[in-house]
């Protein structure tokens, strides 16, 4: 795609597209580079969603990053190229303003396993990242939990702390060193990132070496040593990281953007939660999410000067408000909305025509399951929430004097506001037998028998070795599952403490709503016995001391009415009595107090909704809940050591890794999430306990793809560890190979500091008098310093390098010298006996063919 204006071609079929601002022209950055930034420099950053799934929107987004010491005439130029691009791209693309180490979530998903900030500028050319370059010597610090950056720091011992990783990078030897207060899930993740390095960098042919125990890696902390010195002093503790928590994003601000004059007006319109009617096509409009982001938000009548001054206008509110310079910005503009934005608000319709797929339980009436189509399309699943149709195995218990007492069959769907119950489904998925425990809470149940369901759930999984999906459930907002396991005859009754349908005495009159047109998805619910609960779109059954009236609203269908007749058999005996909306005996108003008005326009179908699902990691910082996105979301976010929340909007999921601390935390983490969500979210709303490897098809399908075995053949850290250096004894053979870290300290007094690298020997001091003349060579050439004949350097190190790049003390006028016998014998084809006994002419020729001239 060309786009003119003096801009790079843009390649549509690519998701992810980088250029670097040199010399304040685009230019593109190899793949190879994606990840490495330059801080004195700027970039911008192009990412096309190459197939939409659930994670992902239509949406393009268009990044440009400004590195901590790139020049203010360096971002002016980035402003103003990726305004050019994004008038040349169209309004479906979402602008955002990214700074060094305070970068969205967005941007960081695009990189896996990290980002990598390098010092200075580019120098020379496009060298961003080089593959098998030896010649290096650095020190990098490692932090993050789901979204990591190696940021390049001072080669000293003053760059560590306490609660980090570091890695010491010196081209054929990379020693990660973990921060004794770090966790496993950091040290896994930077290690990813150290293996990332190797094999980009170093062709994979780099030795990595571990110090988890400094103590417990005496060749590895020689390394260190030689090149930090000693360590004088203790490890000071790690700057605080200053994440947001849920909390602090919880507030919202929409303000209304508009000229008066020549004067700018920022208007305070509304504060959470805000609904999607107050955004007016015509207008623009800040959204400030307390002060760690800032939206604008420009309707589709905007003019074009009005977009341009998009961003001016952000940075002008963040300076006025006082937030810091770095705080992110995104612009985006009516009907391209992130699926951030959009969750900052109450509701958010889906547009008429678009996106008709199934979804919300208000389209599950109109579909006939197949149980089949359920399993193999784990896609269907998720959007319709259900597992299969109800037909598996069912027990329930209900929670009395604290502890589960199981109940009759024939009361299984006979629930009471005022009690707690399990219900246990099991079910086969693909010939697997699964289960799912449902945690059923009523209204009126008191906290000590909602602490003790959750005691009884867990003593009940212990039971089946810890193999159940766990669901909240608050009653009156059940999901359909839930609805299915009982055939449509669940009937949720008020107060009562007894099981198997033995309540307290029942009142003479009681009014139920019947709600649902089929076995799957009918409920039936007590509601005040007054004319008031009527609603002209329902059926409702009264409950009198001589007849049982089956109250037809105007509004309901024959399948509504066909399901109150099956339900009604298990609220009572008595004669029943059809009576249609408008044709009431006196005695049924009689029963109900008096007529009253009542909802009497038909229920509209639910609208569904256009939220996409969003995957979070959990974390708690000083007690309060973080989470950090992960946008554009896959399996392979899902890591044995997170806790993961995906919001669906309708349901919760918390996965649990395998190997992960605090997952008895994780219920409590998502009713906070959904209590401090700035859309003013439902704290009924469903919360299901996920564990690794007992993934239901409800969770699996929100998920592009999907790996059963993935579990069964990742490493864990412990294995990652092992792969990389093998056992910590063969730092022996990495020390051998990498000869200039032969360790001594010519200062001999055991102070601290560095430690100075021994010279190799120069070959014009040895080669000539150690190999001499052909008839003495080979004497000469056994009993040679072994630090240097033994060719300890590998060919990569060698081979067409520059005098600069060369290890130290390495002769360049003898490069092939270094070389060990078996590397110089497959080079060349021949020892270096014969080499060095020819002409000087044909070495030279030889050399220069070979690349060590």
């Amino acid at each position: 795609m060309d786009i003119g204006k003096g801009l790079p071609a843009i390649e549509c079929h690519r998701a992810l597209q980088i250029w670097i601002i040199e010399n304040l022209k685009m230019m593109t950055v190899p793949e190879r580079a994606y990840g490495h930034f330059f801080e004195a420099h700027c970039y911008i950053v192009l990412h096309v969603p190459q197939s939409p799934k659930a994670t992902q929107g239509e949406s393009s987004d268009l990044h440009y990053w400004v590195g901590e010491a790139a020049s203010a005439e360096a971002q002016d130029a980035a402003a103003t190229l990726v305004q050019r691009l994004h008038e040349a791209l169209g309004d479906r693309t979402v602008q955002h303003r990214e700074a060094q180490g305070h970068e969205s979530h967005c941007f960081l998903s695009y990189f896996r396993p990290g980002v990598i900030y390098r010092k200075g500028g580019l120098g020379s050319g496009l060298k961003l990242v080089e593959t098998n370059i030896y010649s290096i010597r650095r020190l990098l610090h490692i932090k993050g939990r789901k979204h990591v950056s190696a940021t390049e720091v001072e080669l000293s011992w003053n760059s560590f702390n306490k609660d980090d990783i570091f890695l010491l990078d010196l081209g054929t030897v990379m020693v990660q060193w973990n921060g004794p207060k770090s966790s496993i899930s950091e040290k896994a993740r930077g290690l990813a990132l150290t293996y990332s390095l190797r094999d980009k960098e170093r062709g994979g042919r780099a030795q990595i070496g571990v110090v988890d125990n400094e103590a417990e890696a005496p060749n590895l902390m020689q390394i260190m040593e030689a090149v930090l010195g000693r360590r004088a002093g203790g490890l000071h503790a790690a700057v605080p990281n200053k994440s947001m928590n849920v909390l602090q994003k919880a507030s919202v601000r929409l303000y209304h953007v508009y000229e008066k004059g020549k004067d700018l007006v920022v208007q305070e319109l509304a504060t959470c939660p805000l609904t999607q009617d107050l955004l007016q096509e015509e207008n623009c409009y800040i959204l400030d999410q307390g002060g760690f982001k800032v939206y604008v938000w420009q309707g589709r009548r905007c003019s074009l000067q009005e977009k341009k001054a998009a961003f001016s206008r952000a940075v002008g509110f963040i300076q006025a408000k006082g937030y810091p310079i770095y705080t992110n910005v995104e612009v985006l503009n009516g009907g391209a909305e992130s699926a951030a934005f959009k969750q900052l608000f109450r509701t958010w319709p889906k547009e008429q025509g678009k996106n008709k797929k199934l979804g919300g339980t208000g389209k599950l009436m109109q579909v006939k399951l197949d149980v089949g189509k359920l399993h193999s399309r784990p896609e269907l699943a998720a959007q319709l929430r259900m597992v299969d149709d109800g037909s598996g195995k069912v027990e329930v218990w209900c929670i009395q004097d604290l502890c589960r007492q199981p109940m009759d069959p024939k009361h299984h769907g006979q629930l009471y506001s005022g009690n707690c119950y399990l219900v246990l489904y099991t079910y086969q998925n693909l010939g697997r037998i699964q289960y799912i425990l449902y945690l059923w809470q009523g209204h009126q149940a008191t906290p000590d028998k909602v602490k003790a369901l959750s005691y009884n759930a867990e003593e009940l999984d212990l039971v089946y070795h810890g193999a159940l999906v766990q669901e909240h459930v608050s009653m009156g907002s059940e999901p359909p599952h839930f609805l299915a396991i009982f055939q449509g005859q669940l009937v949720v009754f008020q107060g009562g403490t007894g099981c198997n349908g033995k309540g307290q005495p029942a009142p003479t009159t009681r009014l139920f709503h019947v709600r649902g047109t089929d076995s799957h998805n009918t409920k039936t619910m007590e509601v005040p016995a007054r004319a008031s609960s009527l609603s002209s779109s329902d059926v409702f059954v009264l409950l009198t001391a001589d007849v049982c009236y089956l109250w037809f609203g105007k509004g309901c269908s024959g399948d509504q009415r066909e399901m109150a007749r099956k339900v009604v058999t298990l609220i009572s005996r008595n004669n029943k009595e059809i009576v249609l909306e408008g044709q009431e005996p006196p005695h049924f108003w009689g029963a109900l107090g008096g007529p009253a008005p009542y909802p009497s326009n038909k229920r509209l179908p639910e609208e569904a909704c256009s939220l996409q699902p969003r995957l979070f990691e959990c974390s708690s910082q000083s007690g309060c809940l973080v989470l950090t996105e992960v946008v554009f979301f896959s399996q392979e976010d899902l890591d044995k050591y997170d806790i993961m929340l995906l919001d669906t909007w309708e349901e919760i999921f918390l996965w649990l890794g395998e190997a992960a601390r605090s997952w008895k935390e994780a219920v409590g983490w998502g009713q906070e999430y959904l209590k401090t969500h700035p859309a003013g979210r439902s704290p009924a709303t469903p919360i299901v306990l996920v564990k690794q490897g007992l993934e239901p098809p409800t969770f699996i399908g929100w998920f592009p793809a999907w790996d059963p075995y993935k579990w069964t053949n990742s490493q864990s850290y412990e294995e990652m560890v092992e792969g990389g250096l093998g056992a910590v004894a063969d730092i022996i053979k990495v020390t051998a190979e990498v000869n200039n870290f032969r360790l001594s300290n010519p200062r001999g007094n055991g102070t601290a500091g560095p430690v100075t690298l021994p010279a190799l020997k120069g070959p014009r001091d040895s080669a000539e008098n150690e190999l001499g003349s052909k008839a003495g060579s080979t004497s000469s050439y056994s009993s040679s310093n072994s630090s240097i004949i033994s060719g300890a350097l590998p060919r990569e190190r060698l081979m067409y390098q520059a005098a600069e790049d060369l290890p130290e003390g390495v002769d360049p006028a003898r490069k092939e010298f270094y070389l060990s016998d078996s590397d110089f014998h497959d080079i060349f084809g021949k020892s270096k006996e014969e080499f060095y006994s020819m002409a000087k002419w044909k070495q030279q020729q030889e050399k220069k063919q070979h690349g060590f001239f």
